[in-house]
């Protein structure tokens, strides 16, 4: 009975602590794609924390819209981790149709739970490999782009935040497969999900006492021509400005900030402090963009280079492939940059 009430007043902390900050995110930050994507989240593990109590029946309506957002809560996790750490302001349609396939397969786990056939046999094994690849990949998301992350409060919150949600995705599908493939007691699956109020109240907490525009604000559209700012705002921005325009470090697909700052015999956090607060770039892969994509744009304009490949314009401006350029350049511009350079060679010609 004590373990029952325990678990019943844990969850519905945990509801209402989620709620409460997705009440915040919408109120506040609608817009951005990252506070979407949390909100999102949030849903899916309200949605586990809910279904653990045993309030709801598996073979209803209710039970099936709960048990996909329940189980959609990995591939959440992981869309969150992937549009928040790299400011992005478009969902790719690879994220789409990747979690689309995983919620369908959720489906086919419900509707086959009660045969035990070979169909739920192997639904379940692609649920559980995809639950911990999900986890792990949200991991890599916040592990891959620490260095280049310019939002302070982002960058000291992101993988102690990551790991706690990364580490209680894994114990939830460790536990899943003892409770469902090794008859351990349900209680397991219970006492994880009421226990889920310790992570939601740090994870709010952490959220709540930092500068909420610095995590979910929008990115400064206009600040993608740094060459427009005044060098009298700051004798640095004056250095840092003459070193991209003369010596075009942005071709360097390695460069890290900290080398940058090497080069202008500076300490990192002043340049960090720069680019983010002056220039108004969230992180550093979207300062260098701003370069490498306005040279790529002058190339695909200029007649005399027609004939070269977009591939050799954007891996001589610094891009390390193609995909990450296509996905820069659509962001910047809406149109692909094919589509770009024959209006731009048309404009030319009329011109």
């Amino acid at each position: 009975m004590i373990t029952h009430k325990f678990i019943l007043m844990a969850s519905g902390g945990t509801l209402a602590l989620l709620a409460l900050w997705s009440w915040l995110l919408w109120r506040d930050h609608r817009p951005t794609l990252a506070a979407r994507t949390a909100i999102a989240m949030n849903l899916g593990i309200a949605s586990y924390v809910y279904q653990t109590t045993g309030w709801i029946e598996q073979n209803n309506l209710e039970g099936l819209v709960l048990g996909l957002l329940a189980r959609s809560t990995p591939a959440l996790f992981w869309l969150f981790a992937r549009t928040w750490f790299s400011d992005r302001t478009r969902l790719a349609r690879f994220d789409l149709t990747i979690i689309g396939l995983f919620m369908a397969n959720s489906l086919v786990m419900h509707f086959t739970y009660q045969t035990m056939n070979t169909p739920f046999l192997v639904s379940g094994i692609v649920f559980r490999v995809g639950m911990i690849s999900f986890a792990a990949a949200g991991l890599w998301e916040a592990w891959r782009g620490r260095e280049g992350d310019l939002i302070e409060a982002r960058r000291r919150l992101r993988l102690a935040l990551i790991c706690v949600v990364g580490v209680y995705v894994l114990t939830i599908a460790l536990a899943e497969m003892a409770v469902y493939n090794a008859d351990a007691p349900y209680l397991i699956i219970s006492l994880i999900g009421s226990s889920s109020v310790v992570a939601t109240l740090a994870f709010c907490a952490a959220m709540f006492g930092s500068r909420q525009s610095d995590l979910f604000g929008p990115r400064d559209r206009s600040a993608g021509s740094a060459a427009e700012l005044s060098v009298s705002d700051e004798p640095l921005a004056g250095q840092l400005l003459g070193l991209m325009d003369a010596e075009r470090p942005h071709r360097d697909e390695r460069l890290t900030i900290a080398a940058l700052a090497q080069r202008l015999s500076v300490q990192e956090h002043r340049l960090r402090r720069l680019v983010n607060r002056q220039l108004g770039h969230r992180n550093f892969a979207q300062f260098l963009n701003s370069y490498r994509l306005a040279e790529v744009r002058q190339a695909l304009a200029d007649p005399s280079q027609r004939e070269v490949p977009i591939l050799t314009i954007a891996l001589d401006a610094g891009f390390g492939s193609l995909s990450p350029f296509n996905r820069a350049f659509r962001e910047a511009e809406g149109v692909t940059p094919s589509a770009y350079r024959t209006k731009a060679l048309a404009d030319f010609e009329i011109g």
